[in-house]
């Protein structure tokens, strides 16, 4: 008999109808519990249940309705001993929740295990593992009921338990009963450990509680959307384990927790945000960016405007031949850099823009470290280097303004501006005005071409000539500046 044959008999679609239900059930009211810390009540509480069917099987026999009674009523029990322990006592919370859980577990299986000696068909097993096929219309029936009030419940009351579960302390000064949502938290689970004791068992509900919602959790981070993926993964691991089960003639139960869970793992490893795999596509990305950024940088700082070889940049750089050329022919595609000639290799506009950008955020990161923190000068180059790939723009220009724009950074080297143009040009200045080298110039690029020219921040100057080339006064020395240089040097007049 193949599986859709199977699956059309009766105790089948019972059986597959209970699966289901319960999957969804748990799912859903399981992203509460997971996301309120309750992960270890809901495992407690699945156990402490069964001294509930030890005395309704003394009281109604074996019946569904009795059972589900006795074993809510058990599961309040579990509540009200664990709360008054915990308020009397200086037992600590989990302490309470193992003590209180494993004596109730064991008071159970004390019970049912002494009236099976008596010949009275009641196995505990049943109970511990599920029998879900042997699920019958009462057993449906409670399932359904079950459901259909844990959704109606999270529906009506959904503002309540999404402020008691995120922000309980402005929840309770909103007026919203926080313990009452606890407690009629509680009871809900109650209720669907009760449903889905028949079919995976106490001791594997914890499974279809805790798995499926967190699933749904590393896969969606909104409320909202966690609760629907939670309800669908549910469902959809109650229905292939099942299937699993009957086709591979395994425990229904089982099969079930172990689909969840590894439907669990494919999350874990290919979520698009938080997946194993995203993660280490997302590292790996970061650290390519950052080896293109320093190369970048170093290209600025070597070059001062001229073509670099790439010998020269291997030497500097800490990685193979063909790796540098790949970097390279990367930030050649986006434009950053260009080829000049055999192995020389020259910034573009944009390039020379990015890496003034991440020379400034390096420098201002450095006097943050200084000036701010008291950190010492021989320790601050490594963070900085680290924080000058992730720092902001807007981060970065307020910790430029907090520390009141300086011009060189705790080792001497000038801080970039973020301006790309002077605020007032050399190339505009008249012969015989005196004038001073602004201390912010607007890339690095010009004040290394200046320093390679005799020429600092804060050095003044008085201009002799402005034929082809500026030429320039400074301590009775004649210092010419080239035209292309004079556009972009910022200084100030009137000294």
């Amino acid at each position: 008999m193949d599986l859709w044959q199977i699956i059309q008999e009766p105790w089948a679609l019972r059986a597959l109808l209970a699966s289901t239900m319960v999957g969804v059930t748990c799912g859903i009211l399981g992203a509460f519990i997971v996301l309120r810390n309750m992960s270890l009540i809901g495992d407690a509480l699945s156990h402490a249940i069964l001294p509930g069917v030890f005395v309704a099987f003394i009281f109604f026999g074996y019946n569904t309705i009795g059972f589900f009674f006795g074993t809510v009523i058990a599961g309040l029990l579990f509540a009200v001993a664990m709360t008054w322990i915990q308020q009397n006592t200086k037992t600590k919370n989990d302490a309470v929740i193992g003590i209180v859980f494993t004596a109730m577990f064991s008071i159970g299986v004390i019970g049912i295990s002494a009236i099976s000696k008596t010949g009275v068909h009641l196995d505990l097993k049943d109970f511990l593992f599920g029998n879900v096929l042997g699920v019958g219309d009462q057993d449906l029936m409670m399932t359904g009921i079950v459901m259909v009030m844990v959704i109606l419940s999270i529906i009506v009351f959904y503002r309540y338990l999404f402020a008691s579960t995120f922000q309980p302390t402005i929840a309770a000064t909103m007026g919203i009963p926080v313990k009452l949502m606890h407690y009629y938290l509680m009871l809900l689970l109650s209720f669907s450990v009760v449903a889905a004791m028949q079919t995976v068992g106490v001791i594997l509900v914890v499974a279809m509680l805790i798995t499926p919602a967190s699933t749904a959790l590393l896969l969606a981070n909104r409320l909202p959307k966690v609760l629907f993926l939670s309800g669908v993964i549910g469902f959809f691991s109650s229905l292939s384990g099942l299937a699993l089960s009957v086709w591979y003639e395994m425990p229904p139960g089982p099969s079930i927790a172990v689909t969840a869970t590894g439907i669990y793992l494919l999350a874990a490893f290919f979520s698009p945000d938080q997946g194993l795999v995203a993660k280490w596509l997302r590292r790996r990305h970061q650290e390519r960016k950052i080896k293109s950024e320093d190369i970048l940088k170093e290209v600025f700082k070597i070059s001062l405007g001229n073509p670099v070889a790439l010998k020269t940049l291997q030497a500097k750089i800490e990685v193979s031949t063909q790796q540098l050329n790949q970097f390279l022919s990367s930030l050649m595609q986006r434009k950053l850099v260009i080829q000049q000639g055999n192995d020389m290799f020259q910034l573009t506009e944009s390039g020379k823009e990015q890496a003034n950008n991440l020379v400034r955020a390096h420098r201002l990161w450095e006097s943050y470290l200084v000036q701010e923190m008291g950190v010492d000068v021989e320790h601050i180059h490594a963070e900085a280097e680290h924080y000058e790939h992730i720092l902001t723009s807007a981060q970065v220009d307020e910790v430029d303004k907090q520390l009141g724009y300086p011009a060189l950074d705790p080792h001497g080297s000038p801080i970039p501006s973020k301006v790309t143009t002077p605020v007032f040009a050399m190339h505009q200045l008249k012969p015989a005005e005196k004038a001073m080298i602004s201390r912010r110039q607007p890339g690095a690029e010009i004040t290394y071409r200046l320093w390679s020219l005799g020429l600092g921040p804060g050095d003044e100057f008085e201009v002799a000539s402005t034929g082809g080339e500026m030429i320039l006064l400074v301590n009775a020395e004649r210092i010419n500046i080239p035209h292309d240089l004079a556009r972009k040097v910022s200084v100030e007049r009137g000294i």
